[in-house]
């Protein structure tokens, strides 16, 4: 029931373009495995074989340090509406801090330049395979809308940079983030 590829074909393509969420698993070792839902469209192709999410600001930042001290990284996406499937991807992560080179060129090229407030950084996965598979066990669900909790909460925050310092420099195991904030040098 499960079919594998070497890089994201268009179908896969137009797959994650209509989803609303995804799912971002990571794990370092001697860490809990983290799970975070993902939505707010904040997801884009880049290539066959790269996605890219813009990254908010959170109550942690487990992504960035599981990537940092072990790099794996898997993506999956589940239709809630129509046709059931399930898609994962799987490959090595990469943290493009906020304000750094790489960061601007795959906000102007990827997100037409639109930077929220709770921007923290972008994570791109390096796709080295896919999965799909039936997805007979998701529920189906209609989308409503986005939640503007988030956005909300951000541009009401005096000091997101140093809230970010606070929360975001290290896991809940105490992995660094290789955080940064916009005040600080970034290559």
């Amino acid at each position: 029931m499960a079919d594998f590829y070497t890089s994201i074909e268009p179908k896969l393509r137009a797959f994650i373009e209509r989803q609303h969420m995804f799912f971002v698993a990571t794990a370092a070792e001697g860490s809990r495995i983290n799970l975070s839902p993902k939505g707010l469209d904040a997801m884009r192709v880049l290539g066959p074989n790269a996605v890219a999410y813009l990254d908010w600001t959170g109550s942690g930042n487990e992504t960035a340090a599981h990537i940092r001290a072990d790099g794996r990284l898997t993506i999956m996406f589940c239709a809630f509406e129509g046709p059931p499937n399930i898609l994962r991807l799987y490959g090595r992560g990469r943290v493009l801090p906020r304000g750094s080179d790489a960061y601007r060129k795959v906000l102007s090229e990827a997100f037409d330049g639109e930077e929220p407030a709770a921007a923290r950084q972008i994570i791109v996965l390096d796709v080295e395979s896919a999965q799909t598979s039936c997805g007979f066990g998701v529920p189906v669900y209609d989308y409503k809308r986005e939640r503007p909790s988030l956005a909300n909460w951000a541009e009401g925050k005096d000091d997101l940079a140093g809230y970010r310092r606070e929360h975001n420099s290290v896991s809940i195991d105490g992995i660094p983030s290789g955080h940064v904030e916009d005040d600080e040098t970034v290559a």
